[in-house]
């Protein structure tokens, strides 16, 4: 797709979350690619060499007062989502909807805590959005592949806060969160189209926001068919999933392997 429109492929290792990352994966993700004859623009950006850059946005947020310091454990928000008067527990992207528990209730410094987890206030964050543009629904993105849901996606202020919530954009074992991450790594490798799995399409409405706020652009986003296994289960190495190797050793072409994706 990419030499098609006559741009380049970029890849980029996600590795923030070093408990999950492996050398040999890594190794695997090129071998693979490489195999399905994907060709990609060097250097290579890694996540984890740019968690200053992630640091200083974060800082930007926490000046506007736009997060928030969370110590609620998984525990506490079990808790507060599974109370009788609650109902059943929303989903969201992320999980389970945070019930806002520490919105409000810990004294704002000046300087942002670190080793901390950090929530963006959505209601806040939206009606930044709303100040900073003239356009009717500025929460909207394209997206150009999933079978379900292509054509310009929309979201409004009622659905950001119900279905997504407050999210996390900093984590205390790593200083930041794949979705604040991703979007500045986009705008930074002047990304004008982002091709991944469908298992994050609804994340992608977050990142929308993070890009209002943050002065970035939105790509176009492709959102292909997840690979599975004979079992139905999607392939992700860190959990043994039927890796493309696998298929490789059965004689499946390349061909095949995009033609799952791509369809």
């Amino acid at each position: 797709m990419s030499l098609a429109a006559q741009g380049d492929f970029v890849l980029r290792i996600e590795d923030i979350d070093q408990t999950r990352a492996r050398p040999q994966w890594e190794t695997q993700i090129y071998d693979d690619l490489a195999w399905l004859g994907i060709r990609w623009a060097q250097p290579v950006m890694r996540q984890s060499d740019r968690l200053d850059t992630y640091a200083k946005a974060l800082d930007t947020l926490w000046e506007q007062g736009l997060l928030y310091e969370c110590r609620c454990t998984r525990a506490d928000i079990a808790a507060a989502t599974s109370a009788p008067q609650e109902g059943a527990p929303l989903l969201g992207p992320d999980g389970v909807i945070y019930p806002g528990t520490c919105r409000g209730k810990h004294q704002q410094t000046t300087k942002r805590p670190v080793d901390a987890v950090l929530r963006l206030n959505m209601a806040q964050a939206l009606h930044q959005t709303s100040q900073n543009t003239s356009q009717p629904n500025p929460l909207s993105f394209h997206e150009a592949l999933h079978p379900d849901h292509r054509g310009v996606v929309k979201a409004n202020g009622p659905h950001m806060l119900r279905n997504v919530g407050d999210i996390v954009l900093a984590r205390r074992d790593m200083g930041t969160s794949y979705h604040l991450s991703v979007v500045l790594d986009d705008a930074t490798q002047g990304i004008t189209d982002v091709v991944r799995g469908a298992d994050l399409f609804d994340a992608t409405i977050i990142h929308v926001i993070l890009q209002k706020i943050l002065g970035l652009p939105t790509p176009t986003y492709h959102h292909h068919r997840l690979i599975r296994d004979e079992n139905g289960k999607r392939l992700a190495k860190r959990d043994d999933a039927r890796a493309i190797s696998l298929f490789r050793k059965e004689g499946i072409m390349p061909t095949e392997i995009r033609s799952i994706t791509m369809d």
